[in-house]
């Protein structure tokens, strides 16, 4: 783990911005999933576990982490992938591959079991085939999450009027609630559609010093467009900083359009957590190929 320093971005007579380069925690577990997994696996040696399993996608930023954390900690581990057609397709997905010449061993299974993933009976199959494990949830978010969550800022962010960051299980979002200091409000940017993570984040989280906004998820879980490309092509060109198109871009993308519209009183200074996700770039080069639309064009 390297210690992380906060990046201006923007400074103008109205609002100072900065970003925290949490993507920069770690080469392969970066950012909230250096910060989700901190205490599971720790809780999961500590009760003898020698397997991981855990839930994801094609491109799946959590995928990629549990499969290098668990081979750096002496786990094997197992994911359950969304999407039997993946089973042909993980030579040509980036992040698949990496998953699993990391040792991550993969269940295919359909959309439909996918999403029956939570009931008792689904995990108690799981574990008839696969026998014991630790079970990490869908993006990492539990307790023990949360916890390392907490840790993100620091007493240098006290400064700070404003903590930005996207949501995407709430997980992070609300270890950042737990932790603010009074004066301080949390903005929370959802990657997804739907007004479902309030009940999520307020599992975790009991201030009351947060907000969602929901207006920049461009459509939906991974969708993007034109704008949002640009964008993030941009503000690496400007700032030197990769952004991911899922989480991070739509972050930085809504809080500029909100300095824009005055959002922000006058001498605000604004935190954003970049929350790493940059291992997803390249399979999304892919689909924006397939699309015909210009790739993301960021070295990481």
């Amino acid at each position: 783990m390297v210690e992380i320093k906060n990046q201006l971005i923007l400074k103008t007579n109205k609002v100072g911005v900065f970003i925290k380069r949490e993507d920069l925690i770690h080469p392969f577990v970066s950012g909230n999933k250096y910060r989700k997994l901190k205490y599971n696996l720790l809780k999961a040696k500590e009760d003898g576990y020698s397997v991981l399993l855990t839930f994801g996608g094609a491109f799946s930023n959590h995928i990629a982490a549990v499969a290098f954390a668990g081979k750096e900690n002496n786990f094997k581990t197992i994911g359950i992938i969304r999407g039997d057609e993946l089973r042909e397709k993980v030579e040509d997905n980036p992040t698949l591959k990496f998953a699993q010449e990391n040792g991550m061993q993969f269940d295919f299974i359909s959309r439909a079991q996918y999403s029956d993933k939570q009931s008792p009976e689904f995990e108690e199959e799981l574990r008839r085939r696969f026998g014991n494990f630790y079970l990490i949830p869908e993006g990492g978010t539990n307790e023990l999450a949360v916890k390392g969550c907490e840790e993100i800022l620091t007493a240098d962010d006290a400064q700070f009027d404003y903590i930005c960051c996207a949501v995407g299980t709430g997980g992070t979002i609300s270890g950042i609630i737990n932790s603010v200091l009074p004066h301080q409000k949390v903005l929370g940017f959802p990657a997804l559609k739907g007004d479902f993570l309030k009940k999520e984040i307020r599992k975790f989280a009991s201030n009351e010093n947060w907000e969602l906004i929901a207006d920049y998820h461009f459509g939906g879980y991974g969708k993007v467009n034109l704008e949002l490309i640009e964008f993030i092509n941009n503000f690496y060109q400007d700032n030197n900083v990769p952004l991911d198109p899922v989480y991070t871009g739509k972050l930085v993308f809504g809080v500029a359009d909100l300095i824009e519209k005055n959002y922000f009183p006058d001498k605000s200074k604004i935190l954003i957590i970049h929350t790493g996700g940059l291992q997803g770039i390249q399979g999304m080069n892919t689909v924006l190929e397939n699309k015909q639309l210009p790739k993301i064009n960021i070295n990481v």
